[in-house]
């Protein structure tokens, strides 16, 4: 199924006024004479040397005020292309659920950056030589790729989608954007501390990477420490976040046995300082309150050689957690508490 997204309304028709022709003679009259007072002022203006500062015509005022971002700038300022038309979704997929909405009226301070150099490390900081892996879920273009999508990708103990399209709230905010436009908020905090930041992609790419393509961008990193990032897509009264851990796995390509205890360290202490920071309750419907999960059906984690976990942010389903996951400035400060926790854990 999709929708009709906000980027996408059809144009509304042109507006009638009373009175047409007295309107069309009346601006006969008032155009010349506007045009030529604009011309005298703009020669003052040039005679002092260029426009006075301010003076940009409002469509170069609304490029220059918003973030740089591959494929251009999005009227949300969500931190990835504009895009047309996306599907929702009605259950969680199976390779880690989320999708997401447009930032909220008033809802949003320190934007992410969008800068092409942002993930390049710091000249000095706490987490200088330390290299951190963000993981976006899923990919905005990937419901325009269905068929690349669903190829199954071996996770050692089975095969598995390549990826899912993710989910969503119920206006269309889609788990994509979400977790990207987060992702660039946790890349520059980590960025600020003197960490090595990459990204799995940055919807650079048409569609994916498969979950077991983002475990190896992991580890050919030689990543201290890999977080995916995802939003759930439950039933409504299902809220809160919860921590996803590997459980021990071994079959085929999937080992987990070196990872399982770090990966736990850095989930407990994810969960802990996204909780301060946020204030969101862990999950009460996934893991008995605790805010943490073990999993061992998720290829991302399975075929992982470094310490990772997953978070699912809240319920993209549920009203009241789809107020928060919209909100440019919980964006904020959950990535503000990921970032805490991953500090933590690098520097224990």
């Amino acid at each position: 199924m999709s929708y009709v997204g906000p980027d996408s309304q059809p144009p509304r028709p042109p507006r009638r006024f009373p009175g047409g022709r007295p309107l069309v003679l009346a601006l006969a009259v008032l155009v010349p004479g506007s045009l030529a007072g604009f011309l005298l002022w703009d020669s003052a203006g040039d005679s002092d040397g260029g426009r006075a500062a301010g003076s940009l015509p409002s469509a170069a005022r609304s490029e220059q005020d918003s973030p740089s971002k591959p494929g251009g700038a999005d009227p949300k300022r969500s931190g990835k292309p504009a895009e047309s038309k996306e599907p929702t979704a009605t259950t969680k997929p199976t390779e880690g659920p989320g999708r997401d909405h447009g930032e909220k009226p008033g809802g949003g301070d320190a934007k992410p950056s969008g800068r092409p150099d942002a993930g390049r490390p710091a000249a000095s900081g706490p987490l200088k030589g330390k290299v951190v892996v963000i993981d976006p879920g899923h990919n905005p273009g990937n419901f325009r790729h269905t068929a690349e999508i669903n190829r199954r990708v071996d996770i050692g103990t089975n095969a598995k989608e390549c990826d899912t399209t993710g989910t969503s709230t119920n206006r269309g905010y889609t788990e994509a954007r979400f977790t990207l436009d987060l992702a660039h908020r946790l890349r520059d905090q980590l960025h600020r501390e003197g960490a090595t930041v990459r990204l799995t992609h940055d919807a650079d790419r048409p569609w994916g990477p498969c979950v077991d393509e983002r475990a190896r961008i992991g580890n050919d990193a030689r990543a201290d420490a890999v977080v995916s990032l995802h939003a759930d897509g439950s039933g409504v009264g299902n809220r809160g976040f919860h921590v996803i851990l590997p459980a021990k796995v071994r079959g085929g390509a999937a080992d987990t046995s070196a990872i399982v205890g770090p990966s736990r360290d850095l989930g407990e202490r994810v969960a802990g300082k996204f909780l301060s920071a946020t204030g969101s309750a862990p999950s009460n419907y996934v893991g008995g309150g605790t805010g943490l999960d073990t999993r061992g059906d998720l290829g991302g984690l399975n075929l992982s050689k470094v310490p990772k976990v997953f978070i699912e942010c809240g319920n993209m389903r549920d009203p009241e957690d789809e107020a928060l996951l919209t909100s440019g400035s919980w964006r904020h400060r959950a990535a503000l508490g990921i970032a805490t926790g991953i500090s933590d854990f690098l520097r224990a």
